[in-house]
């Protein structure tokens, strides 16, 4: 009898998949069979590609001689520690009775690496074959049931899984001569430095580039200069009631446009603002004129859906929760039946789904946290316009929508740990945030003018709290005023006269640029590099960013046991290492373009191009291939030695001379 065999990713998926085909299964080792199904798993990869020494025992020592290291064609093998699973699996797949094959590894580029580099070890006879993509956004069993229903033939895939090839070829080639290349050549220079043993300079297409921009943004804060300024601010009487306006050096002022200015509200020097209010103080008692005022009601609405950068942001930001560990569980959420799949980049759902999304809504009302806004939401009706809104665009998916909570699977959550129950918590908020209004402010700009300079006043009132009641975002203190200055404000109009009661300088300086945490640099890696605080614009520009949304987190904590970088784990603040800043300067004088973000967001979008089809994977390696071999051969054409030595001074200047047991610097206090 033909039996269908489906091919999850883990043992926890598998049974999943078992359950909801409501199959009799017999447990086998390494498999679950029943009459007309079979059912197994992969363990993660248990296929990789070959070591160089592999090719040819004279790669087995590293050489100047062999860079680079080029292969025509790529060499894989069976991971050791999993073979006995990969022989089950490739013996499911090539036996006789089984004709169908349902590929249900994860959905996306990972997982169908996973799955092709099983089929192509075991030599799957592809037309003796019928095979076909699962591809599902969660593991309920609707979603299952679903996936296996609408499963496409593989060969729909083919161009995902050629981007997939050459991700895994490009980090080998440029790990691989990069690593070698630069470890031989200065590797010594840097151990004679730190007086350690030996030192292997680890090198990555996203990981170096990631090292860059926190060493960067480091030596940034190092270089800034602090300028101090001096503000002008009248404090005005509202009759019973304060406020004050800061002087600006706006058109007509006698300061306009002056040198003396930092900016057109602060002095470089303190006598020139202290000038300014002996000038305005010479007419007693001191007025100011209302010059305008006005009102307007502001709307702001409920934030886009999570993606998993946005996510681990956000963990990073309240929870002090690292991105590995965001994912991690986030990860355990999707497997539990709680969340859909938490490695996207997309922060809307698809049409299909919105039109079923009461299913979600109706299952949160039996969450106690957020049960109350679930029922307000079906009573309101407010779903029921969702696929009109912002939060649906079919053409913003690429392979999976936004995570949400699937309002399945409530029974895990008595178990779940503390952490777990507020990521999953703050995916619930943001979800039914959207089926929320916007918070209405209300905002009041006033100006007032003494002679010729004018001082600006602006305020901001929450009026309506809309969705911020069930996103759980804390008030600040501008969503509030007192009273009697709210009734103050409503009563000014242009040209009435105030007394201002005394003029005041307020002292500042500029500040640096701020270092990165854990959550603020997987945004700039999602963004190119880029850090953008405002959700609205990140969307506008958003493209292919460094690494992806499965990867960042890997990056980060790569980097840190690497001792590249310092991870604090209080904070979630990001610095480099003594190592981490040779590394760099290593990589600047030699391989600099590893280092630019630009140039590693387009390899990650000339995947994307592949996986789309709009770019053959011989062309994407043509350009690979051309770019290792030209950067290698530059740097065996060059000696950066005495001049990396005074980049190492440098640096070593802001960590402590004494050195660890590892032979690393501790930074300066």
């Amino acid at each position: 009898m033909a039996k269908s065999l489906f091919i999850a990713e883990k043992p926890s998926v598998a049974q999943e998949f078992a359950k909801a085909l409501k199959v009799n299964t017999a447990r086998r080792d390494g498999y679950l069979e029943g009459e007309n199904a079979v059912i197994t798993w992969c363990v993660g990869h248990l296929v990789t590609m070959s070591y160089p020494e592999v090719y040819d025992e004279k790669y087995k020592k590293w050489s100047l001689a062999t860079l680079p290291f080029l292969p025509e064609n790529y060499l894989y093998e069976v991971i050791p520690q999993v073979s006995k699973q990969f022989k089950i699996v490739s013996g499911l797949l090539n036996r006789a009775d089984v004709e169908n094959i349902y590929v249900c590894t994860d959905s996306g580029r990972e997982g169908e690496y996973i799955y092709r580099l099983v089929e192509q070890q075991a030599g799957v006879d592809k037309k003796a074959k019928h095979r076909r993509r699962v591809w599902i956004d969660s593991q309920t069993e609707e979603e299952i049931l679903r996936g296996i229903r609408e499963a496409k033939d593989l060969e729909e895939y083919d161009h995902l899984s050629d981007a997939a090839y050459l991700r895994a070829k490009e980090d080998y080639l440029m790990g691989i001569n990069f690593s070698r290349l630069l470890s031989l050549k200065y590797g010594n220079s840097i151990s004679n430095y730190l007086n350690t043993k030996y030192t292997v300079i680890s090198v990555g297409r996203v990981m170096t580039c990631v090292l860059g921009m926190i060493v960067r943004r480091e030596r940034e804060i190092r270089q800034f200069v602090k300028t101090p300024f001096y503000r002008v601010v009248n404090q005005l009487d509202l009759g019973g009631s304060r406020t004050e306006g800061e002087f600006r050096a706006v058109e007509g002022s006698v300061w306009y446009q002056s040198p003396k200015l930092y900016k057109e509200n602060g002095f470089k020097e303190k006598k020139d603002a202290q000038g300014l209010i002996e000038k305005l103080s010479q007419t007693q008692p001191m007025t100011a004129t209302v010059e305008s005022i006005d009102r307007k009601k502001e709307n702001k609405n409920p934030p886009l859906l999570y993606n998993l950068a946005e996510l681990q942001n956000d963990c990073s930001r309240l929870f002090k929760i690292s991105p590995d560990e965001t994912l991690r569980i986030v990860q355990e959420l999707y497997e539990k039946k709680l969340v859909t799949y938490p490695r996207t980049d997309a922060r809307v759902l698809s049409t299909a789904v919105a039109k079923e999304i009461t299913r979600n809504i109706r299952g949160l009302c039996g969450v106690p946290s957020v049960g109350g806004f679930a029922e307000e939401v079906l009573q309101q009706g407010a779903y029921k316009k969702l696929s009109a809104s912002r939060y649906v665009n079919d053409k913003q998916i690429t392979d999976h929508y936004a995570i949400v909570p699937t309002g399945q699977g409530l029974a895990a959550l008595r178990s779940l740990p503390e952490r777990a129950g507020k990521v999953y918590e703050l995916i619930s908020r943001r979800f039914l945030s959207i089926f929320y209004p916007p918070a209405v402010y209300r905002k009041i700009n006033l100006v007032t003018k003494m002679d010729k300079e004018k001082f600006f006043s602006s305020f901001k009132v929450l009026e309506q709290e809309g969705y911020l009641k069930v996103a759980g975002v804390k008030r600040s203190r501008e969503d509030s005023m007192d009273e009697s200055l709210t009734t103050a404000l409503a009563a000014l109009k242009k040209g009435m006269v105030l007394p201002v009661e005394a003029l005041e300088i307020r002292e500042g300086e500029t500040s640096p640029p701020k270092r990165y945490n854990s959550g603020s640099m997987i945004l700039a890696m999602e963004n190119a590099g880029q850090l953008i605080e405002d959700e609205e614009l990140r969307e506008h520009i958003k493209g292919s960013g460094i690494g992806t949304s499965a990867t960042r987190a890997e990056i980060l904590k790569k980097l840190v046991a690497n001792k590249y970088i310092a991870l604090n784990k209080k904070t979630q603040i990001l610095t480099p290492t003594l190592l981490g800043e040779m590394i760099f300067d290593v990589v600047s004088v030699s391989v600099r373009s590893l280092l630019n973000p630009e140039l590693t967001a387009s390899w990650e979008k000339g995947l994307t191009l592949v996986a789309e089809g709009s770019v053959t994977p011989e062309e994407y390696m043509e350009k690979l291939n051309h770019f290792v071999r030209s950067r290698t051969e530059a740097v065996l054409n060059m000696n950066q030695q005495f001049a990396l030595r005074s980049f190492f001074d440098e640096a070593a200047k802001y960590y402590q001379s004494t050195k660890s047991s590892r032979g690393s610097y501790a930074k300066k206090k």
